[in-house]
């Protein structure tokens, strides 16, 4: 059996450890495996660019970070489209059977598994393991490197709470999440910040302006915003998508959070600071957690495999592994439940979301008891 294995996307913690999980299972229960890594990601399948693996490759890798195999971002969006008399899934299906593989492997977020779904369309054997610290991929209640993010986040807004503190200042700090805000309110509230905000609820700038005067005058003297790189005013959520675009694009590459603290300059008296975390949150060793739940995914994607369960994506649900269909899961997001009890509790305890003031919410009569 020849099995390929490819990683694809933006990089995260436990792409490694993955990776061992999967082979070092098919190496333990089948005689004749041979595993092919691509350099990479889709790029190695596109041209070629390969190497045969050796069991001793995936030794002392369980808390390496980034990937052995290297990657690449290659969308979806361009994947039929022929460039330069380039067909590039021509030449992946090419590639996937000049080496004869009996399955592909593909380590990736949502770009990656619409892709992976094409092949499997295509009529290539593929499997998928969900990678992403967004934790966005629909389907699953977790993502491989996500946790790994959470604390690397959280830790880093810990250390902004000292320097906040010692300034009496407000600290507006950018925490990775374009589309979905998973990583921000998770870190956000394990680093006890005072407002999230998060592209699931678009915020307003005289909220936020607000829940700062009412925190200063109830004795706060420093808050903390833990922001979503993709948080969203209110009168942005109105625009088109086309429009909303041309206003990112003035912002020249800056992140959103030099914006609010600009806006926010306007309605309150204090200091204000930005910070991004940045790219250290996908950097780095694994947690353990990421190092034992993607090894268990790794282990169930060598089921797959061997069991010839081809076009499925590994997931987690429920607290146990499954398999569910490629086809399922591509082209979705999983988004923040904003009406769910995470976010529902945190404004209990008075964070605020930046989309109204908070007030007493709960006012059941076992409250008076």
């Amino acid at each position: 059996m020849r099995v390929g294995i490819l990683t694809s996307g933006g990089d995260c913690q436990a792409l490694n450890a993955t990776m061992r999980g999967l082979a070092k299972t098919l190496y333990q229960q089948k005689k004749d495996i041979e595993i092919i890594g691509f350099l990479d990601g889709y790029k190695g399948l596109m041209y070629e660019n390969y190497r045969i693996m050796k069991p001793e490759d995936f030794e002392d890798i369980l808390n390496l970070g980034g990937t052995i195999l290297g990657t690449s971002r290659c969308p979806f969006k361009k994947m039929r489209v022929i460039e330069n008399g380039f067909d590039k899934v021509a030449a992946m299906k090419k590639t996937y059977q000049k080496l004869k593989l009996d399955c592909l492997a593909v380590l990736g977020g949502n770009g990656s598994l619409k892709t992976a779904n094409l092949l499997s369309q295509e009529g290539l054997n593929v499997i998928g393991l969900p990678k992403t610290i967004d934790n966005d991929t629909w389907g699953t209640d977790y993502t491989f490197g996500f946790q790994s993010a959470i604390d690397i986040a959280t830790r880093y807004l810990d250390e902004i709470q000292t320097t906040a503190a010692s300034h009496s200042r407000v600290f507006v700090v950018e925490i990775m999440g374009h589309k979905v805000g998973h990583i921000c309110l998770s870190a956000g509230i394990a680093a006890g910040a005072d407002i999230i905000l998060l592209p699931e609820i678009p915020y307003d700038i005289e909220v936020v302006a607000g829940e700062i005067e009412k925190k200063v005058k109830a004795g706060k003297k420093h808050i903390v915003i833990a922001c979503a790189e993709g948080a969203i005013s209110k009168e942005e959520s109105l625009l088109s998508k086309k429009h909303y675009k041309l206003k990112v694009a003035t912002r020249e590459g800056h992140s959103v959070v030099y914006e609010i603290a600009n806006k926010l300059s306007h309605y309150i008296d204090k200091e204000i600071r930005v910070s991004c975390a940045g790219h250290a949150q996908r950097g780095g060793q694994p947690c353990a957690y990421d190092r034992e739940i993607s090894t268990l995914f790794g282990i169930e994607g060598a089921k797959l495999i061997m069991n010839k369960d081809f076009g499925k994506l590994v997931v987690f649900v429920n607290h146990r592994l499954d398999a569910i269909p490629l086809e399922e899961t591509a082209g979705k997001l999983k988004y923040v439940d904003v009406q769910g009890d995470t976010v529902k509790n945190a404004k209990l305890m008075g964070i605020s979301f930046g989309d109204e003031m908070t007030c007493l919410l709960y006012t059941s009569d076992a409250a008076d008891d």
